[in-house]
């Protein structure tokens, strides 16, 4: 499972030096495996206290992005405890889902996905 966290990283000062940056995916780190893909969709999404995200998976490489809340990442077999700051990158074609830790809690994050060329629409709904 591929969780990274600006926590484990060092900054880099970017920007003329006014910024310190986080590289959680280096600079065309993922160029071949991305390769003739696209932008498919940018969300934020919460999952409440006692719920969870239904087991899916579509044929995009997806990121989510932990803004607050604790929470299980399920992907594929294997499960793993993530948090606010965290980056985990989810295989195009693989199931996966996403929990709070605790049911009196929600968990909130942010999805990117990158659409694979040649594949159709996805519908995101089922």
């Amino acid at each position: 499972m591929d969780i990274r966290s600006a926590r484990d990283v060092a900054p880099v000062v970017e920007h003329a030096g006014t910024v310190p940056v986080w590289w959680l995916i280096e600079p065309r780190e993922l160029h071949d495996a991305t390769k003739g893909g696209f932008l498919e969709l940018v969300s934020e999404w919460e999952v409440a206290g006692g719920g969870l995200v239904d087991p899916h998976s579509h044929p995009t490489h997806e990121f989510y992005y932990i803004i607050s809340g604790r929470g299980i990442m399920k992907i594929a077999d294997e499960e793993r405890e993530v948090g606010q700051g965290d980056l985990i990158r989810i295989p195009p074609d693989t199931v996966h889902s996403i929990w709070p830790v605790t049911k009196n809690s929600s968990l909130r994050g942010l999805a990117f996905a990158i659409g694979i060329e040649g594949t159709g629409p996805v519908d995101y709904t089922s």
